[in-house]
């Protein structure tokens, strides 16, 4: 294997590693086998600057050819998690041992008084990968992420709402504060209002280079309050739009609200030009809603972990 591998070292490697992303996912007949560059934009200004504020220099490796160019990416998404990304072109045992061989020396964290632990995402249909690593000691969990995709010409549907619920695209800054404390209300149900820790956060995730406001989406309640939400990215290039993140207020939903939301979504990235959608699901609930609105399952990836 004719291949050097090298940490992360500044920004020019960013926007290097968004088109590896994207040729791969081509190569790949836009399947999720490895992440789009939409998800790596969402864990560069989401997961790494408003969450764990780990330096990308410390935890992103990247494999190049001889030629220079790149054939691998390993990177976490949250402590003790590696995922590889890996050009088709490039697919061996030489090269995913040596890339589990720097995720176990890299990656590998404990938390509190659990034992230190490191968890690998692989396809379902990745029989490579799933032998790798049930031979070097990997339990199978019961931890999985669902990829959904659609043709959106065969998805659309009209956007109904309740009466005087409204869709529309996310406001200026003014309205930040109202959107972050939305997403926290969906994501965070069961937990006090003092634990909310403010809306900054959300201007990181503007930074984004797919970030388009008119594809922020958010649907008004009949008193002008924000009630639900889908923020969607569209990639010129491989002609495809992504969901990322979607909820709805606990006090809003199972009025259809998500549906609608993210059926406008579907309309404004079919006038864009996009060709598919996809969202990803990690739970029973989830699942059964993009199902409903017409999405397939297209991979399954599955978590393996190691106690070490």
């Amino acid at each position: 294997m004719n291949m050097r591998v090298r940490q992360y070292q500044d920004e020019s490697d960013y926007w290097k590693i968004r088109e590896f992303l994207r040729q791969t996912f081509l190569k790949n007949n836009r399947r999720e086998l490895s992440w789009q560059a939409s998800r790596f934009d969402y864990y560069r200004w989401h997961v790494v600057e408003n969450i764990s504020r780990r330096k990308l220099e410390k935890d992103v490796h990247v494999w190049e050819n001889g030629e220079g160019q790149i054939a691998a990416v390993l990177n976490p998404e949250g402590p003790g998690y590696a995922y590889m990304q890996v050009d088709p072109e490039y697919k061996s045992r030489e090269l995913e041992q040596e890339m589990l061989d720097v995720a176990e020396e890299k990656l590998v964290v404990s938390k509190g008084e659990e034992r230190l632990k490191l968890n690998v995402f692989a396809g379902k249909t990745d029989m490579l990968r799933q032998d790798i690593l049930r031979q070097r000691g990997y339990e199978l969990s019961n931890t999985w992420e669902h990829h959904h995709s659609c043709l959106i010409s065969n998805t659309l549907q009209e956007v109904i709402l309740p009466e005087d619920y409204k869709v529309r695209a996310l406001g200026d800054i003014e309205e930040l504060p109202a959107r972050s404390f939305l997403s926290w209300k969906a994501f965070h149900p069961q937990e006090p209002v003092e634990d909310y820790e403010g809306w900054e956060w959300y201007l990181n995730i503007q930074h984004a280079p797919l970030y388009r406001r008119d594809l922020d989406l958010v649907v008004t309640s009949p008193g002008g309050e924000l009630c639900s939400f889908c923020t969607v990215w569209f990639d010129d290039v491989t002609r495809v739009g992504s969901f990322e993140p979607v909820g709805t207020a606990p006090e809003y939903q199972r009025l259809g609200l998500g549906k609608a939301v993210m059926y406008e979504g579907l309309h404004r990235l079919e006038r864009m030009g996009a060709e598919m959608a996809f969202v990803g699901s990690g739970s029973e609930g989830a699942y059964a809603f993009y199902t409903s609105i017409g999405f397939n399952q297209l991979d399954i990836s599955e978590m393996w972990t190691k106690l070490f």
